[in-house]
């Protein structure tokens, strides 16, 4: 009969052997989990954007690989212990890259997030991402995401789509204690700031969320100054003393006979280069040539400088038509709460600068000038069961 007191032993002797293995397998599995924590917070530290997951993973990975190469090499030289495909070593080693590879990733998102909100709580200006309710609760900052939907803002070139993407899964961050209007004018202040965008309309909500964000910028140059039928040419030319923009000059060739053979505007100078706003057809005919010019007294063009004055503000000018069943179809010029230029009725010829009491009726186009989120106010009051936000007094 065989004794029972050594199989117990031998029993027991194998469980502590994979006990022990389990233990050291967890081990490196949570060395691997804090290696691609370290790694992937540095990466967003260093480069301010996320680590992807393959980093983290690889991290992981390379720390237990560092591990098993130097026991297996201290072995080998100094236990003179050379049996490298050890059955047990072989299942141990792979068990262990399991581990790493499956707690590496994790621990590389664990990273990057705790590098998120360690910005977001010292009061960095911006993160990519979102923080943490616990951060915002307690930390010194009110934090501000970027929706995804970005809208263009009509009366403005639209921003460049690679613009936009810049600015998703941003969360910008801001003092506590500002007021829902001290917040979107901060939100606006920042875009325009760090993207370069000559506009920004953003409304928040009490909790300061972004319920609507649209983005836009002007044209460049003297193009959106010239009206209809008109165009511009650069012409060699030798302009008369204190001729500068906006002064009216005649247009003379000289060779092989004066004559005069148009009319416009110098709109700028540099050494003999004449930059002129005329007709599109004299534009066309004239460009490049070689001329003289002769000032004319005139007085300053008064839709350019509308124009010049209108480009340099945050107003826009749009058209808003009078639907019937919106709140200002039964108002007046007054209740509008924008500057009215003009106003095109539905038959009839067009009100210049009408009075604050003209009333207003159903089909009236109206001329405003006021800033796009002003705009969409009004677009919705005029609108059939349009309520909306409006701003202001007008300026008649």
């Amino acid at each position: 009969m065989v004794p029972a007191l050594p199989l117990q032993a031998e029993t027991v002797d194998y469980v502590a052997i994979l006990m022990r293995g389990a233990l050291r397998i967890a081990g490196l599995g949570v060395s691997a989990f804090l290696v691609a924590l370290v790694v992937a917070a540095v990466y967003r530290w260093y480069f301010r954007q996320s680590a992807s997951t393959a980093l983290g993973a690889f991290a992981g990975v390379s720390a237990v690989a560092l591990y098993l190469n130097t026991k297996t090499a201290f072995a080998s030289v100094v236990a003179n212990q050379a049996a490298i495909f050890d059955a047990g070593d072989v299942v141990f080693n792979v068990a262990a890259f399991v581990v790493a590879v499956a707690l590496g990733a994790p621990g590389g998102r664990a990273g990057d997030r705790l590098a998120v909100e360690a910005f977001a709580f010292l009061g960095t200006r911006e993160v990519a991402g979102d923080v943490g309710q616990l951060v915002t609760a307690v930390g010194r900052v009110v934090a501000i995401g970027i929706p995804d939907e970005i809208e263009d803002v009509e009366g403005y070139d639209p921003v460049p789509e690679e613009t936009k993407a810049k600015m998703h899964n941003k969360t910008l961050l801001f003092p506590r204690g500002l007021t829902v209007p001290d917040l979107e004018a901060r939100v606006a202040a920042r875009l325009r700031e760090d993207y370069d965008v000559g506009y920004v309309d953003v409304d928040l909500d009490e909790s300061g969320a972004i319920t609507y964000l649209a983005v836009g910028t002007r044209l460049a140059g003297i193009g959106p100054t010239l009206g209809p039928g008109m165009g511009a040419a650069a012409v060699r030319a030798d302009p008369p003393n204190d001729a500068g923009p906006g002064d009216a000059v005649q247009v003379w060739r000289t060779d092989p006979e004066p004559e005069r053979v148009a009319t416009g505007e110098i709109r700028g100078v540099a050494a003999d280069v004449v930059t002129l706003a005329l007709d599109a057809t004299d534009a066309e005919r004239i460009a490049g040539g070689d001329y003289r010019l002769l000032t004319l007294p005139s007085d300053p063009s008064a839709d350019r400088q509308f124009a010049s004055v209108l480009r340099g503000a945050d107003e826009t000018m749009a058209t808003v038509t009078v639907r019937e069943g919106g709140a200002l179809a039964d108002g007046t010029i007054g209740d509008v709460g924008a500057t009215v230029a003009a106003v095109r009725p539905a038959d009839g010829p067009i009100d210049p600068i009408p009075a604050r009491s003209r009333p207003l009726a159903v089909g009236d186009v109206l001329y405003l000038v006021a800033r796009p989120d002003v705009l969409r106010g009004i677009e919705a009051a005029a609108s059939a069961g349009g309520g909306g936000r409006g701003g202001g007094e007008s300026e008649d």
